[in-house]
């Protein structure tokens, strides 16, 4: 079972330290850096593009979508797994790069369209280029921070007997990494790949259409095919689109995230094998094929031990060059945070002398949506774990159940709800409180399925051998829950609220303020205010609102989520 080790209570508490009071200013200082791009940047470039809404032209855009999308989850993983890695051996810059983290995830990404989009415009001035690497961009900032906390909390969560066998036999960090730390956090990665990608999709719209300073902004796309469909109130065109869509959606589940799932279950750190494991039929013929073996045997096999052999022979061989650059490099480290902290400081400045200049009337208007759409997200927090944590448990562990469930729940994570959110609306339109329950609707939409893909994963990865456990114990179902499962869910789901309370406070963005059929429907909150802001070109108004909702989403992390952190990493951390 997961027993709880026994450590003072101060090992729990949050220890502020010098990074927690300069954090805020960080804050300020990386979203003035962005709003100012924004306002600095400008460039020529004429769109002139109008989406054909006949079905012929959807096999093209689809496509063209799809290029996209690999192409930011490519980022994303490679981000993720360096990012993450360098956050976990290095003390120093973990320091920097846990509280920049973050500030990245809770920058929403309406926040960081304008300075991308009019930066890469001034960059590549009149072509289609610039607004091509900006919507990847902005699909990467949907994708990559939820795989960078999972990967990050994996390696965190490495039992240290582990740790210690590798120093004994004196693995490399090349080999350290391939043979414990990459395994340790391959089940979070391919669910909260799956949830990247799914992520991506709900933004696909916003990526793919969007205004600026009252300029369009338009590429040929699945998600700009939908919008233009939405707003002219073509019925047939939408459901069209969202057919294609599901259908692109339940092939690569098929063809990449079962055969990933199944294969990522020897991963898992048990001693007893599973009675009922994940299963993929593409698995098991790629298993069974010759070709694949013999091209396994002859080109995979050979690159891996090449690969090794030079790391080890490089590893033994640096050893003296590593102890006498060792103290250079820290030097440089701590230049380079000197750098960071004088860049943040001065930008700090800046942004406080322009928001002096903001009216009173503004900072109402910002405080009273911060309000509204604080009370939504923690609606939005209460239904989903309701709704996820039990049928995450569920799919978890229940293969059979998954087998059916999981394309499913892929399938319903992945289609875009702003798609369907002009449809919800004719409906809402005329019943009370229309779109602030709509917008309430949309961010639990766009954010439980956070939780309930970490919930997934966490239920995966509990060893089988510890279930068996507990039927020979005749543990009850509420003491299965008590003692097992929620323990072992624990660090998982951290995770996943961390990520889906970002991911709500992003979504009010799109659900508090949206264009529909020539209509401007909006809802009080800090989201619609932001969305206002950037469409006019607002942008003290864009920083304002943007610097208070990500204090609010790194300040609840700090009190609320981090000290949940901590105990998942001490108090329920898995011992072998």
């Amino acid at each position: 079972m997961y027993q709880p080790t026994i450590n003072p209570r101060s090992e729990f508490r949050s220890r502020w330290t010098i990074g927690d009071v300069l954090l805020p200013l960080a804050i300020i200082a990386f979203i003035f850096i962005v709003v100012q791009t924004a306002s600095n940047f400008t460039g020529s470039y004429d769109s002139g593009y109008v989406i054909n809404l006949s079905l012929g032209a959807l096999p093209v855009y689809a496509l063209q979508t799809l290029v996209r999308m690999l192409a930011a989850y490519g980022i994303s993983l490679v981000f993720s797994l360096g990012y993450a890695y360098v956050a976990y051996r290095s003390p120093l810059w973990s320091k920097v790069l846990i509280p920049l983290l973050d500030i990245l995830q809770s920058i929403p990404v309406l926040s960081f369209l304008p300075a991308v989009v009019l930066a890469l415009v001034g960059l590549f001035p009149g072509q289609r280029l610039g607004i091509e690497l900006a919507s990847i961009l902005l699909i990467f900032t949907g994708m990559t921070w939820n795989m960078t906390f999972s990967f990050y909390q994996s390696l965190t969560s490495i039992p240290q007997e582990l740790i210690e066998a590798s120093q004994v036999y004196r693995l490399g960090a090349w080999q350290r990494f391939w043979t414990l730390e990459l395994p340790s956090g391959v089940v979070g990665l391919v669910w909260n790949s799956v949830m990247s990608v799914a992520g991506g999709w709900f933004f696909l719209m916003e990526t793919e259409s969007f205004t600026l300073s009252s300029r369009d902004f338009t590429l040929p796309g699945l998600g700009s095919f939908l919008r233009a469909a939405a707003d002219a109130g073509d019925n047939l065109a939408i459901f069209t689109g969202l057919a294609v869509l599901i259908g692109i959606i339940t092939v690569i589940d098929y063809l990449v995230w079962r055969p990933l799932i199944a294969w990522a279950e020897k991963f898992k750190n048990e001693t007893v094998e599973a009675a009922q494991v994940p299963e993929s039929r593409l698995l098991d013929f790629l298993r069974r094929s010759p070709t694949m073996r013999i091209i396994s045997d002859r080109i995979f096999m050979p690159i891996s031990e090449a690969v090794n052999h030079s790391f080890s022979v490089k590893n033994t061989a640096s050893s003296n060059i590593q102890r006498k650059t060792s103290q250079w490099l820290n030097w440089f480290n701590w230049l380079l945070v000197g750098a960071l902290g004088f860049v943040v400081l001065s930008s700090t400045w800046n942004a406080i002398a322009l928001l002096s200049r903001m009216p009173l009337s503004a900072w109402q208007q910002v405080g009273i949506g911060a309000l509204f759409t604080a009370i939504r997200v923690f609606i939005v927090l209460v239904i989903s774990l309701i709704i996820t944590v039990p049928i995450g448990v569920s799919i978890g562990r229940n293969p059979k159940l998954a087998q059916f469930l999981q394309p499913i729940v892929q399938i319903a994570a992945s289609v875009p709800a702003t798609a369907l959110f002009p449809v919800l609306l004719l409906y809402l339109g005329n019943i009370a409180g229309g779109l602030d329950i709509g917008a309430v609707i949309l961010m639990t939409l766009g954010s439980m399925w956070y939780i309930l893909f970490n919930v997934i994963a966490g239920a995966q990865a509990i060893p089988s051998e510890l279930f068996e456990a507990a039927r020979v114990y005749k543990l009850s179902p509420w003491q299965r829950w008590q003692t097992l499962i929620l323990p072992g869910i624990f660090p998982y789901l951290v995770t996943g609220i961390i990520t889906a309370v970002g991911g709500a406070w992003n979504a009010s963005i799109a659900g508090e303020y949206v264009k529909f059929q020539g209509r401007v429907l909006t809802a009080t909150g800090l989201g619609s205010t932001i969305t206002q802001a950037s469409d006019v070109g607002d942008f003290s108004l864009l920083l304002a609102s943007t610097i208070v909702m990500s204090l609010l989403v790194v300040m609840t992390n700090r009190l609320v989520w981090r000290p949940l952190y901590k105990v998942a990493q001490v108090k329920y951390q898995l011992v072998v």
